[in-house]
């Protein structure tokens, strides 16, 4: 078999168990939906990264049941035309994941590598990431399994690590053992011995050698996962694995499952400006400085700041007199803290969790097939949305027992159907959907439909819905 023939299927984790970056988990969006420094997302430039590689399919990404609308979405705008979704009933690490691609992939092909990659790296050195990515798919061919170990450039405690023993030929590198996250002192005792190497949580292997493996090493995984895709069911363009098989799996991350325990391992060294973005600290050095060292986005308003990341997406932000800070404004939350405790959100997220705090178990923005939709504010019997209703989109035909409706468009044509009336309105125009009457919004146009919808009645919860058309089969 020519390297050519084997195939590069892209497995790209999303929305996983990751640490979350934004300040509660109830921000509209996770870092990997979100562009860092041009219009691209993370997920977006994790895929389009790979262009240029030879034999590369259309990826298989993981992601959970809130993010898939907009995952598809997002392959969308960049021309993935078929890319497969699959949908994590619950989070179970890396491993579980991994082996839920590796089952799909196989349904279609034996001769693929799959390359898993995570959605919210970056990676500046494309050139160099390619010709790492040419060498792991020799050594894929061999039926090695292989890790990306990034060479490092300072003693960074926030990254596990790779002891590597003698190099074998082309590029790679045996490897000695995977160590956890290293004190500072450890950290510099491995920069200055040299046969250490970042963790990047990249990998690859053919699926059925992977799963060959974990078959010997985590066969409780296997098992579980194998039954999840099985009986896994198709829901428009995503994948959904099976709720109860998949709960069944144990939580493992993909090194502690396999990685650290086969002997069958291998590490391609990897000098491409990788950083994995998973912490405040990580965007702020990553971001272009002004003369007085901040990293500012959006609308931002500073006097005597020095050295400080400040992310307005939500309201202006004015900072004065201060240094060294994290300030993140979202329509859901507002961070402040010192750089360095940062990361440090993540307690805030427990205990709002522990709390039953609305902003952990609710999003503000929430995705749908046909677009999405805003909750811009509410109180006492009333709700008022903004609908963002996508080119050729259309809301099902239901109605609502409970609640009536006044839909204002803003933008955009609108054509309704209001009880036994269908209209075409635009920006300026209005109509009132009683309770009980069934109604449905199209945008027929070739650009965006806005919407200000404002509900009124007793009950306003998203379950108040009776479908009966739906063009996305969930009438």
């Amino acid at each position: 078999m020519k390297i050519a023939d084997l195939k590069i299927q892209p497995v790209i984790l999303s929305g996983g168990s990751g640490a979350r970056l934004w300040p509660l988990s109830r921000k509209d969006l996770p870092k990997q939906y979100l562009p860092l420094d041009g219009d691209n997302t993370m997920l977006q430039e994790t895929i389009l990264r790979l262009n240029g590689l030879n034999n590369v399919l259309d990826p298989i990404i993981i992601c959970n049941n809130g993010h898939r609308f907009l995952v598809a979405e997002q392959c969308r705008q960049i021309n993935i035309a078929s890319p497969t979704i699959l949908l994590e009933p619950v989070g179970r690490n890396t491993a579980p994941a991994i082996a839920a691609a590796a089952l799909q992939s196989l349904r279609y092909s034996n001769d693929a590598a799959l390359l898993v990659l995570s959605a919210d790296h970056t990676i500046r050195d494309v050139d160099e990431f390619h010709k790492a990515i040419n060498i792991a798919n020799m050594q894929a061919k061999k039926d090695k399994l292989v890790t990306f170990g990034v060479v490092p450039t300072d003693a960074n405690t926030g990254y596990g690590y790779i002891k590597t023993s003698e190099a074998i030929t082309d590029g790679v590198i045996n490897v000695e053992k995977f160590v956890e996250k290293p004190n500072l002192k450890t950290a510099r005792s491995y920069l200055k011995q040299g046969n250490y190497l970042w963790n990047s949580g990249m990998f690859m292997f053919k699926a059925n050698v992977l799963i060959s493996e974990m078959s010997d090493y985590a066969p409780e995984i296997i098992t579980s996962i194998n039954i999840a895709i099985n009986k896994s069911k198709q829901d428009l363009d995503f994948v959904r694995l099976d709720s109860q098989a998949f709960e069944s799996s144990p939580s493992d991350s993909i090194d502690y499952a396999l990685m650290e325990k086969s002997n069958n391992v291998v590490v391609v060294p990897l000098d491409a400006r990788w950083n994995d973005v998973g912490s405040w600290s990580a965007l702020y050095d990553m971001g272009a400085k002004d003369d007085n060292g901040n990293v500012i986005k959006g609308d931002v308003a500073t006097r005597d700041v020095t050295n400080t990341y400040i992310n307005a997406d939500h309201h202006m932000v004015v900072a004065i007199g201060v240094d060294n800070l994290v300030v993140v404004d979202t329509p859901d939350a507002t961070l402040v803290s010192t750089k360095d405790k940062a990361s440090e959100v993540k307690t805030i997220i427990e205990l709002s969790k522990k709390d039953n705090r609305v902003e952990f178990g609710s999003h503000r923005k929430v995705y749908r097939p046909w677009g999405w939709y805003d909750s811009i504010d509410s109180g006492e019997d009333f709700q008022v949305k903004r609908l963002h209703i996508n080119p050729g989109s259309k809301l099902s035909l239901q109605m609502h027992k409970k609640r009536a409706e006044h839909w204002v468009v803003v933008a955009g044509v609108a054509t309704i159907v209001n009880g036994d009336r269908v209209l075409t309105l635009k920006p300026g125009e209005s109509t009132y959907i009683p309770i009980g009457v069934k109604h449905s919004l199209e945008n027929k146009g070739a650009e965006v439909l806005e919407v200000v919808e404002v509900q009124s009645g007793v009950y306003l919860g998203e379950d108040d819905i009776v479908r009966f058309e739906d063009i996305y089969g969930r009438s």
